[in-house]
Protein backbone atom coordinates (compact mmCIF):
# COMPACT_ATOMS: atom_id res chain seq x y z
CA UNK A 1 0.00 0.00 0.00
CA UNK A 2 1.42 3.19 -1.04
CA UNK A 3 1.94 5.93 1.98
CA UNK A 4 -0.32 8.11 0.36
CA UNK A 5 -3.23 5.77 0.58
CA UNK A 6 -2.43 4.23 4.57
CA UNK A 7 -2.48 7.90 5.22
CA UNK A 8 -5.96 8.39 3.69
CA UNK A 9 -7.10 5.05 5.10
CA UNK A 10 -5.76 6.30 8.70
CA UNK A 11 -7.36 10.11 8.49
CA UNK A 12 -10.79 8.11 7.02
CA UNK A 13 -11.07 5.80 10.26
CA UNK A 14 -9.76 8.48 12.51
CA UNK A 15 -12.56 10.93 11.66
CA UNK A 16 -15.72 8.32 10.91
CA UNK A 17 -15.17 8.63 7.16
CA UNK A 18 -14.21 12.18 7.03
CA UNK A 19 -10.98 13.22 4.80
CA UNK A 20 -9.61 16.90 4.18
CA UNK A 21 -6.60 15.72 2.58
CA UNK A 22 -6.87 15.99 -1.21
CA UNK A 23 -10.55 17.56 -0.69
CA UNK A 24 -12.04 14.33 -0.23
CA UNK A 25 -14.45 15.19 2.54
CA UNK A 26 -17.01 12.23 2.92
CA UNK A 27 -16.72 11.15 -0.45
CA UNK A 28 -14.63 7.89 0.27
CA UNK A 29 -15.62 4.09 0.82
CA UNK A 30 -12.44 1.77 1.60
CA UNK A 31 -12.69 -1.16 -0.65
CA UNK A 32 -10.95 -4.49 0.68
CA UNK A 33 -10.04 -7.29 -1.90
CA UNK A 34 -7.92 -10.28 -1.99
CA UNK A 35 -5.09 -10.02 -4.29
CA UNK A 36 -5.68 -12.56 -7.10
CA UNK A 37 -1.83 -13.59 -7.31
CA UNK A 38 -0.63 -13.32 -3.87
CA UNK A 39 -3.71 -14.11 -2.37
CA UNK A 40 -3.18 -11.06 0.15
CA UNK A 41 -5.66 -8.47 1.44
CA UNK A 42 -6.01 -5.26 0.16
CA UNK A 43 -7.57 -1.90 1.27
CA UNK A 44 -8.59 0.74 -1.53
CA UNK A 45 -10.07 4.25 -0.34
CA UNK A 46 -12.09 5.52 -3.71
CA UNK A 47 -14.00 8.21 -4.50
CA UNK A 48 -17.36 6.98 -4.36
CA UNK A 49 -20.90 8.13 -5.35
CA UNK A 50 -24.02 6.90 -3.68
CA UNK A 51 -26.55 5.15 -6.33
CA UNK A 52 -29.84 4.01 -3.87
CA UNK A 53 -28.33 1.78 -2.21
CA UNK A 54 -25.46 0.90 -3.59
CA UNK A 55 -22.03 3.25 -4.39
CA UNK A 56 -20.20 3.72 -7.85
CA UNK A 57 -16.72 3.46 -7.64
CA UNK A 58 -14.35 4.30 -10.66
CA UNK A 59 -11.00 2.72 -12.04
CA UNK A 60 -9.04 6.04 -13.17
CA UNK A 61 -6.01 5.16 -11.43
CA UNK A 62 -5.27 8.98 -11.40
CA UNK A 63 -5.22 8.92 -15.61
CA UNK A 64 -2.61 6.38 -15.73
CA UNK A 65 -3.21 4.19 -19.10
CA UNK A 66 -3.18 1.38 -17.09
CA UNK A 67 -6.33 0.07 -14.77
CA UNK A 68 -5.53 0.22 -11.07
CA UNK A 69 -4.53 -3.53 -9.68
CA UNK A 70 -7.84 -3.08 -7.87
CA UNK A 71 -9.62 -3.78 -10.93
CA UNK A 72 -8.44 -6.56 -11.44
CA UNK A 73 -9.27 -8.17 -8.25
CA UNK A 74 -12.52 -7.19 -8.00
CA UNK A 75 -13.37 -8.56 -11.85
CA UNK A 76 -12.02 -12.04 -10.68
CA UNK A 77 -13.26 -12.13 -7.13
CA UNK A 78 -16.76 -9.61 -7.56
CA UNK A 79 -17.23 -9.92 -3.45
CA UNK A 80 -15.61 -7.14 -1.46
CA UNK A 81 -15.63 -5.54 2.23
CA UNK A 82 -16.35 -2.09 2.44
CA UNK A 83 -16.08 0.77 5.25
CA UNK A 84 -18.42 3.73 4.38
CA UNK A 85 -19.58 6.59 6.63
CA UNK A 86 -22.39 6.05 8.71
CA UNK A 87 -24.29 7.74 11.39
CA UNK A 88 -21.31 9.31 12.73
CA UNK A 89 -19.17 6.17 12.29
CA UNK A 90 -17.71 4.06 10.17
CA UNK A 91 -19.86 0.92 8.97
CA UNK A 92 -18.08 -2.27 7.40
CA UNK A 93 -20.58 -4.34 5.04
CA UNK A 94 -19.95 -6.99 2.57
CA UNK A 95 -20.45 -5.93 -0.83
CA UNK A 96 -21.68 -7.27 -4.29
CA UNK A 97 -19.27 -5.64 -7.34
CA UNK A 98 -20.87 -5.36 -11.25
CA UNK A 99 -19.01 -3.21 -13.54
CA UNK A 100 -21.37 -0.96 -15.30
CA UNK A 101 -22.77 -2.55 -19.05
CA UNK A 102 -21.62 0.28 -21.77
CA UNK A 103 -25.02 0.87 -21.97
CA UNK A 104 -25.11 2.25 -18.48
CA UNK A 105 -21.45 3.58 -18.44
CA UNK A 106 -22.43 6.97 -20.47
CA UNK A 107 -24.44 8.19 -17.33
CA UNK A 108 -21.63 6.74 -14.71
CA UNK A 109 -19.36 8.84 -16.20
CA UNK A 110 -20.98 11.80 -16.45
CA UNK A 111 -21.83 11.54 -12.65
CA UNK A 112 -17.99 11.11 -12.20
CA UNK A 113 -17.66 14.19 -14.53
CA UNK A 114 -20.25 15.98 -12.24
CA UNK A 115 -18.72 15.80 -9.17
CA UNK A 116 -15.09 16.48 -10.66
CA UNK A 117 -13.54 17.99 -13.63
CA UNK A 118 -10.74 16.19 -12.15
CA UNK A 119 -11.74 12.88 -14.36
CA UNK A 120 -11.89 14.97 -17.57
CA UNK A 121 -8.26 15.63 -17.53
CA UNK A 122 -7.32 12.26 -16.53
CA UNK A 123 -8.32 11.03 -20.41
CA UNK A 124 -5.55 13.40 -21.30
CA UNK A 125 -3.05 11.25 -20.38
CA UNK A 126 -5.03 7.94 -20.63
CA UNK A 127 -3.79 6.76 -23.92
CA UNK A 128 -7.44 6.26 -24.43
CA UNK A 129 -8.21 4.00 -22.09
CA UNK A 130 -11.79 3.80 -21.34
CA UNK A 131 -12.13 3.91 -16.79
CA UNK A 132 -14.40 1.10 -16.23
CA UNK A 133 -16.93 1.94 -13.50
CA UNK A 134 -18.77 -0.75 -10.71
CA UNK A 135 -21.48 -0.64 -8.81
CA UNK A 136 -20.73 -1.88 -5.29
CA UNK A 137 -23.92 -3.22 -3.77
CA UNK A 138 -24.46 -4.24 0.54
CA UNK A 139 -25.35 -8.08 0.46
CA UNK A 140 -26.79 -9.85 3.39
CA UNK A 141 -26.52 -8.84 7.19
Amino acid sequence: MSDFNGQIIEEFRANAGHVTTAGFGDNLILVHTVGVKSGQPRINPLLALPDGDSWLVIGSAGGSPKAPAWVHNIRALPQVTIEVPADGGITEMKASVRELSPAEWDDGWQRFLDKSDGFRKYTETSEGRQFPIFRLTPVGG
